[in-house]
This record gives structure tokens, sequence and C-alpha cells, in this order.
């Protein structure tokens, strides 16, 4: 394999703002890539693409752009992994590395619908139990009918989208299905709150230190309540909470990275895949390099 289906450079596209990102190209085979904000998803955007999420491999290729271009990078917008933010370190010094807030903001709603998918198992297995209990009373199961139509179980599977979205966003259908929800389950209306508290915290805070007070009575809300997925949140949020802060300075996030990430992925579905890695990667440097 040469160097072209291993990584592509361009030393020349490197600005001032960064955003650092992997994605997926065939195969499970990662690749790291990092844009050039600037470029706006463009010409000129494309800065390296390095196969692997190694750090110690993608620095090797980073570095090869000259010291005084990396040190003149001024801010990186990356993810939560500990591989982003060691290449980002050591590749741009004087960078101020941003974690994305999207990021942290998918953590909390993952927590959520953790909490619902294990609530809907038990729901399963307890609709199970009750089936074979009629059967062998030789009776016709018939499930408990909720006050707006819904099993249990379609009320837990159907309360996926609504549990993503502001209370002022929901239809009539689904504040009453939340009511109904939150009755029943009172850990995950706890869970919802924290993770729109947490939302709020990034969208209303309008300094790092208004920030990191909020997410300081954020910190206590998620002690008292002791839900193990909040509180691993919490943990993942201090041991990150410098670069966390940084996005309050200018609201930086990682959505162009996000951007970029979907038109190679558009790109590898317009071809039906990545057979030739090589020539995928001349025709990314071709559009966007």
């Amino acid at each position: 394999m040469d160097h072209a289906e291993k990584w592509i450079l361009f030393p020349e596209n490197i600005g001032e703002y960064l955003s650092l990102d992997e994605t997926c190209l065939s195969n499970g085979d990662l690749y790291t890539i990092l844009t050039n904000k600037a470029a706006k998803g463009q010409k000129g955007a494309l800065v390296a693409m390095i196969k692997g999420t190694v750090s110690d491999t993608v620095i090797e290729i980073l570095n090869k752009i000259p010291e005084a271009k990396r040190k003149k990078v001024k801010e990186v917008t990356l993810d939560l992994a500990p591989t982003m933010e060691r290449i980002a370190k050591r590749s741009f010094p004087k960078a101020k590395r941003v974690s994305d807030r999207f990021h942290v903001q998918r953590l909390a709603s993952d927590a959520v619908q953790e909490i619902r998918i294990n609530h809907r198992w038990k729901a399963i297995e307890q609709e199970n139990k009750e089936i074979e209990l009629a059967k062998n009373e030789k009776k016709k199961f018939i499930p408990e009918i909720l006050e707006n139509g819904d099993t249990l179980k379609q009320l837990l599977v159907r309360s996926r989208y609504l549990l993503y979205k502001r209370e002022v966003k929901w239809s009539p259908s689904q504040v009453h299905r939340a009511e109904i929800l939150f009755k029943l389950y009172p850990d995950l209306e706890e869970a919802y709150k924290l993770s729109m508290d947490l939302s709020n915290i990034f969208s209303q805070s309008k300094s790092r230190l208004i920030a990191f007070k909020k997410l300081a009575l954020w910190y206590n809300k998620v002690e008292n309540l002791e839900l193990k997925s909040f509180t691993t949140i919490s943990k993942t949020i201090q041991n990150n909470y410098e670069n966390i802060l940084n996005y309050f300075d200018n609201r930086s996030t990682n959505a162009s990275a996000e951007s970029f990430n979907a038109k190679v992925k558009a790109l590898r579905s317009q071809f039906r895949g990545v057979r030739d890695v090589s020539f995928f990667l001349f025709r990314l440097q071709k559009i966007y390099a």
C-alpha cells in the first residue's frame, strides 16, 4: 500500500481555525480528517486525511506541515475522544482546543434513551410472562391499554422522538404521551430534565464563567438523583471541562467537520462504496483540496 492510500496532506490549506474528526470509508476503515473552517466545506477545506485514529501515526503525518504554520493555528474543534485531544495538543501547540458541544449533548440524549430502552425490555419481558400465564390458564391474552390508546410497550417505543425535543416543540399527542410516560417512569422524567438542563447551559450561557457556575449546579443535581448514566457523563465533562468551557469564548462547534463528513459519505454513496481507496482520495483531493 503506497502513502496515497494511507494519507493525503495539503499544508497550503491550513488556517487559523480547524476542525478535527474521523470518518469511515469502507469495511470499517477509519480516517482522521483535518479541515479548514474558513473554506466552508468548499475548495481548500481539506488539510489532511490520514488512515486510522492512532494518535502517534496521525501526529507524525501532521508534523510534516511546517512548524511555523502549525503554530499559527488559533483554535481546533474536536470531539471528546482522548486520541483527538492528543493529536490537537501535539500538532498545534499554540491552539485552543474546543470540545464540540453537540457531542456532549448527544451523551445526555443517549443516556435518556438508554433508560427508556431498559424500561422497554422490562415491559417486553413482563408481557411475555403474562402471555405465557394466559396460555397456561387457557385464556386469551389482552394487553392493558393506556388512556392514550397505547399499550405499555407501544408507549415506550413511541416516546423515543419526544425525548429528543424540548417540551415547547411537542405536539398535543406527544404532550399526552409524555404525561403518561413520566407518571409511570419518574426516573425517565428526571433524566429528560437533566438532558434539557445541559442543553440550556450551552444555548443560554453568555460567558464561560456563567457556564462554569451552571455546570457546577448541574453536577449537584446529577449527584442527588444518582442516575448511573448521568454520573458517567458528569465525570466525562469534568475530565474535559477546560475544552468544553472554551466553547463559550467563540461558541465554536465541530459542525463544519460533521458537514464535511456528510459530503464524504454522500460521495461514497454516489459511487456505491469505496472500491479503490487511492482513487477515492484522489477525487476528494480534486474537489476539496
